[in-house]
């Protein structure tokens, strides 16, 4: 049995090799032997504020070097990171934080004033460590970041130790409602990201066999999206375990040329995006000043979260021929179900996987594999390490993670059909989720949300397909009797009660929404009336859209 946990890892690491960058972010340069120092500092404060073992600490944070340093510091004392969606509203980041547990929250300084609407509301958070982005003070309920950073140099050895058994926690808007918290053992999620790292550590060496493999400087990679989302952590997770740099964007909205531009300053060896909501902005970068970047050392571009089109992938190999282009399939509770490389001399079709050899697709009424070439639609269920479930929810941990012949599967609900070769063909969740830029967006949020206005009887969401974001949200309101209103002021609406990205960027108003007498509705129909409508009256264009975080909207 293996028993890895990162905080190991990362320490082997900083060891190896202190003087080699470990995060950049602009002019700043944080060096392995810092990125340590100050993760130090700040997990004696959280141990002198009295956590406990698996406390839970909440990451409010844009991208920058303070948030990989407070991942460290929370593992270093096991701890358990939360992510944070810093477009949540009020009631969402009550919602998170209570169903967390959160006893700790890291934020930038442009959230003192939501936080302090409330803090009264989550109680059970007694630590705020408050980062400086020059947007004003520090309040006097916050400890500064900078503080808690310099206050030990000393490594911290928490009572209760670590192990590989800790959690990593990853909240995902799922496609069952309200955000659910994904738990790792550190043990499964390192061996997971090993599998698929440039450079891979022996399994069995334990932290030998990472110091002998880190001979000098690893990897450099750019998460231009999120990382309070899997694919910017995860990917930043893995390259920091072989001794790499993360690269960090210094804006709050994707700029491509900033991207680009980085790209060659840093000699970045992989990028880590969110399909075409990130690819069509770079493409369209590339073609507008062609000759203008090398991208030399670019050897990878990495997408994970939602699928990206051949015709992108063709286009972009056509500016730099000898990178690999990788769509990763995976989710938050399924990592490495298969993949798809695109190279100069063979770019594959969208949504066209290799499947991993611990996945299966299974017909989910009878669990028995789908015959390849059969055309039947099965559900993928992924064997091997996986998650131990949904924190604090059994009964959807049950419904997620399953038995079949005895052994335990993820089935997260991606429908696909196998080829007579044996590859896949994702058709997509057969649930009613909105996935737009790689955010998935439950319907009945947005539904409740717009019901709240006194205009509105009754109102459904759909996602109709968007060249840029893969799904556009839109909704079907149903007026109340002798009510106006605009589709604008509906939107404003939504956008005061969730975070924006989940607001409908069209309108439909209808004379009923049509309910079964059970009260159900027939999402199929109101999404084939929506993009016949969305098509015909010319709403499909993407060009006014508020861009949702994952696809670049706000940075990153």
């Amino acid at each position: 049995m293996t028993d890895w946990n990162f905080a190991d890892v990362w320490e082997a690491v900083a060891e190896v090799l202190p003087d080699a960058p470990a995060v950049v972010q602009g002019d700043r340069r944080v060096k392995w032997a810092d990125f340590e120092r100050r993760a130090n500092g700040l997990s004696a404060t959280l141990l002198n504020a009295g956590v406990k073992s698996q406390d839970k600490v909440a990451q409010y944070l844009y991208n920058c070097p303070e948030y990989l340093e407070s991942t460290f510091a929370t593992l270093k004392i096991g701890l358990v990171p939360v992510n944070t969606n810093y477009r949540y509203t009020e009631d969402e980041l009550v919602y998170l934080w209570d169903n967390a547990d959160a006893v700790a929250v890291v934020f930038h300084g442009t959230f003192t004033e939501r936080i302090g609407k409330l803090r009264d509301r989550v109680p059970r958070v007694t630590t705020w460590l408050w980062v400086d982005d020059g947007t004003g003070p520090c309040p006097p309920w916050a400890v500064a970041y900078e503080e808690a950073a310099a206050s030990s140099s000393e490594r911290p050895s928490a009572p209760w130790g670590r192990s590989g058994d800790d959690l990593y926690l990853l909240y995902t808007g799922g496609t069952t409602g309200m955000p659910k918290g994904v738990m790792w053992r550190q043990d499964d999620l390192f061996l997971k990201l090993n599998a698929g790292n440039m450079i891979k550590v022996p399994e069995d060496d334990g932290l030998d066999g990472v110091r002998k493999t880190i001979v000098g400087p690893g990897p450099v990679l750019l998460p231009a999206c999120p990382l309070m989302h899997g694919t910017g952590a995860f990917t930043s997770m893995g390259v920091l375990c072989v001794g790499g740099c993360v690269v960090l964007l210094t804006g709050r909205r994707f700029d491509p040329a900033e991207l680009l531009e980085t790209v060659d300053r840093e000699n970045v060896n992989a990028l880590a995006i969110v399909g075409d909501a990130f690819a069509k902005p770079i493409l369209a970068g590339l073609d507008a000043d062609p000759g203008r970047y090398s991208l030399g050392t670019l050897l990878a571009i990495i997408s994970s979260g939602v699928m990206w089109s051949e015709e992108t992938k063709k286009a972009l190999l056509a500016h730099h021929a000898t990178m690999m282009l990788v769509d990763a399939f995976s989710s938050s509770e399924a990592l490495g179900m298969g993949t798809s490389v695109s190279t100069s001399s063979n770019t594959e079709h969208t949504a066209h996987f290799a499947l991993s050899p611990e996945v299966r697709v299974i017909d989910p009424e009878t669990n028995k594999d789908v015959v390849p070439g059969s055309g039947i639609k099965g559900v993928l269920a992924l064997g091997g390490r996986n998650p131990l479930g949904y924190y604090k929810d059994p009964d959807k941990t049950a419904a997620t993670f399953r038995e079949i012949g005895g052994v335990r599967y993820s089935i997260p609900g991606d429908y696909a059909t196998v080829e007579a070769d044996g590859t896949i063909s994702v058709l997509g969740r057969g649930s009613v989720v909105i996935n737009t830029g790689g955010e998935k967006v439950f319907p009945e949020e947005v539904e409740e949300a717009l019901k709240t206005h006194p205009a509105v009887r009754d109102a459904v969401a759909v996602g109709v397909p968007s060249d840029r974001f893969g799904e556009m949200v839109t909704a079907a309101v149903e007026l109340a009797p002798g009510a106006r209103a605009t589709p604008e002021e509906l939107i404003e609406h939504v956008r005061g009660r969730l975070a924006a990205y989940k607001a409908p960027r069209n309108i439909r108003f209808v004379d009923s929404i049509g309910r079964s007498p059970a009260g159900k509705v027939d999402y199929a129909r109101h999404r084939s009336e929506m993009l016949e409508w969305v098509t015909d009256t010319g709403r499909g264009g993407d060009a006014g859209d508020v861009a949702p975080a994952a696809a670049g909207g706000e940075q990153p």
